[in-house]
């Protein structure tokens, strides 16, 4: 029997797969949870209509990511800081001091949880940062780091 997946199932399928399973565990199993739908003409239909729709808006994303992107890339911002003794920071710069930065400085409206620090940046200095706007695209943005 060919059922639709409406989740995950470990060992059979992704959500939105067309699986063929014994009609026992289909029955007794999968559809009375509503992990599956049987697979008929018109839900195979709805099926690859939505499969397009969620297609179409990957690319469109992509293609916003990596306009966002070539407008990131070669960046330099300016933060400044409280500086006590050797150039320590008094806290630290966050990825959210970033994405502050990089909107109100250059327009650019970036994710905070999208900006890759290893580790916050506590001292002075230039520190290359990635921002990691989709799978497939990421910009590199320089952070310099001066006294206030």
């Amino acid at each position: 029997m060919e059922v639709i997946l409406k989740q995950d199932v470990k060992k059979l399928g992704k959500k939105g797969e067309v699986v063929r399973v014994a009609e026992g565990y289909a029955r007794n199993f999968l559809i009375p949870r509503g992990i599956a739908v049987e697979a008929s003409q018109g839900r195979l239909k709805e099926l690859n209509r939505q499969q397009e729709v969620l297609a179409s808006q990957k690319s469109k994303q992509e293609k916003e990511a990596r306009a966002l992107g070539v407008a990131l890339e070669g960046v330099q911002i300016t933060l400044r800081a409280r500086v006590g003794e050797a150039g320590k920071l008094f806290g630290a710069i966050s990825s959210k001091d970033i994405a502050g930065a990089l909107l109100t400085d250059h327009g650019l409206g970036v994710d905070k949880k999208k900006i890759v620090l290893k580790d916050p940046i506590k001292t002075l200095g230039v520190y290359p940062v990635t921002v990691k706007l989709h799978p497939a695209v990421q910009a590199e943005v320089k952070v310099e780091v001066v006294p206030e």
